[in-house]
């Protein structure tokens, strides 16, 4: 069996090895566009992370039998056309669920704490000239006592969820399927979350009823203080309305997805005022060692399945 494994510099130092048991593998750090059909030639599985997979290379690669999406999504694929080939794909689900939960907490307590403030005292020298053993300039609450409202109660937001409640939090949450009936947290609106909550964790996907979920004018209506996480997709919160809103009104946000993946260069979050209150991560929520070993080995499961 051949393999080809297009963009393995996503899984950083992530051991490989099981790929070599299947078969003849191989591998590249990065595939574009350009180069995706002529790598992808005479194989019998792909195995992508994030390079698209057109109806085109499948017409002409004629040996390939499967298509292993190494993440959850698959929008990368063009299922229809795999369908009419006969031609599987598999995707990995539930692999970075923990590793996502506890990425939302690092965003919430970054900001919460003012982290980027008290490092920066410390390691300039102004915490070793101070007049006392403290510095509370810089207020931080409690999540005891507060509201937090989860947009998206799948397994990622439940989690989640179980976690503010055990911190003391009043937890609600928005269904953005309309689909979710839970007995543990009390559904709400999104207006009423957004107007009430003192922290708010969007953990849902990306379609025709959440893109452009959080535009200004919702943004406009949070609460004072409130802080904003975005773990979902990019898309969900219109960033454009994040850099206007986050000079004009206190709101801090945590993003770790954004509409355009890497960030480009003249983004306008790049050139906000209020820079304390952002904290953006490079979409490495899913990226914990343990997340990044079950990714592979379910991964080569899928792969042995056709064998």
């Amino acid at each position: 069996m051949k393999m080809v494994l297009l963009d393995t510099l996503t899984f950083g130092e992530t051991d490989l090895g099981a790929f070599d048991a299947l078969g003849e593998v191989t591998v590249y750090q990065t595939t574009s566009a350009k180069q995706t059909q002529e790598r992808i030639a005479n194989c019998d599985v792909i195995v992508t992370n994030k390079v698209v997979i057109t109806k085109e290379n499948m017409k002409n690669t004629p040996s390939l039998k499967l298509i292993c999406v190494a993440a959850t999504g698959m929008n990368n694929v063009d299922l229809d056309a795999a369908k009419t080939n006969n031609i599987e794909v598999k995707n990995v689900a539930g692999y970075s669920t923990d590793s996502v939960i506890q990425h939302t907490f690092s965003l919430l307590f970054y900001l919460m704490g003012h982290s980027r403030y008290y490092d920066e005292v410390v390691k300039s020298g102004s915490y070793s000239k101070s007049a006392i053993f403290t510095d509370v300039s810089k207020p931080f609450f409690e999540i005891k006592g507060k509201k937090w409202g989860i947009i998206g109660l799948g397994a990622i937001g439940r989690g989640v969820a179980n976690i503010a409640k055990a911190f003391g939090a009043d937890v609600t949450y928005y269904s953005t399927s309309g689909v979710n009936r839970t007995e543990d947290f009390q559904r709400q609106s999104l207006d009423a979350m957004l107007k009430s909550c003192d922290m708010i964790s969007i953990h849902a996907p990306l379609n025709e009823k959440t893109n452009n979920l959080l535009d200004y004018e919702e943004l406009k209506t949070c609460k004072d203080g409130a802080i904003v996480l975005n773990l979902g997709r990019g898309g969900i919160i219109n960033e454009d309305a994040v850099a206007k809103i986050i000079d004009e009104k206190n709101i801090s946000f945590g993003l770790d997805v954004l509409t355009e993946e890497p960030m480009r260069e003249n983004h306008p979050l790049l050139s906000v005022k209020n820079k304390e209150n952002l904290y953006i991560t490079p979409h490495i929520a899913w990226t914990s060692i343990e997340a990044r070993d079950l990714l592979i080995a379910s991964t080569v499961e899928n792969i042995k399945s056709l064998k």
